[in-house]
């Protein structure tokens, strides 16, 4: 990964930072029930004075917790996808990459990547991986143009399995095809010849 991204450790703010209206923030804490593959948007907010002295994400970078109970959770991440820059809590990486958003995202939440993950991951009661850590990581690379047709790829699936209004109608279209099929399949008889 060191030769498509940087990595920054997100900043210091913390939940009792958060206000009503504000500063859009991610807070580490958040990626593991609140953040899928990606986002434009934020459920917390901060001054304007926490703000400035946070680290922040710009479009498209990466968002990850690098801290978890469990090495499942550690690395939790999504793709920042909003136009605004945003803050980024402690326990979190930034990846500043140049490939597409998504893609990263999608490969992150492989098994492929778990297998790494792994093997940077320490701690015993609090699971870790040392952000800088993170540019060891090999990630396959096929050509812009692939890697957003395989993110848009798995965004439509991911909406199907996902999205009961879109998922359950194409279900059951595809299953009313299947007993169309078998019915006249099984319901079709060959006449003797007498």
């Amino acid at each position: 990964m060191s030769d498509i991204a940087s990595v920054t450790r997100g900043g210091n703010f913390q939940k009792k930072d958060f206000v009503e209206i504000g500063y859009p923030c991610i807070h580490y804490g958040q990626m593991y029930t609140h953040f899928g593959i990606a986002t434009s948007g934020v459920i917390k907010y901060l001054n304007k004075d926490v703000y400035d002295k946070s680290k922040h994400a710009v479009q498209n970078d990466i968002v990850m917790a690098v801290t978890s109970e469990n090495v499942e959770d550690v690395c939790s991440c999504t793709a920042w996808i909003g136009e605004e820059d945003i803050a980024v809590s402690g326990h979190t990486a930034i990846i500043h990459h140049n490939q597409n958003a998504k893609y990263l995202s999608y490969y992150f939440h492989t098994e492929h990547f778990y297998k790494q993950k792994q093997k940077l991951a320490h701690g015993t009661k609090v699971i870790e991986v040392t952000p800088d850590k993170l540019l060891d990581i090999i990630v396959p690379l096929p050509t812009m143009e692939k890697q957003c047709e395989i993110a848009d790829m798995l965004d439509r699936f991911d909406g199907y399995c996902n999205d009961i209004s879109e998922g359950l109608p194409a279900e059951i279209e595809a299953r009313q095809k299947q007993y169309e099929y078998y019915r006249d399949k099984l319901l079709t008889f060959k006449e003797k010849v007498v």
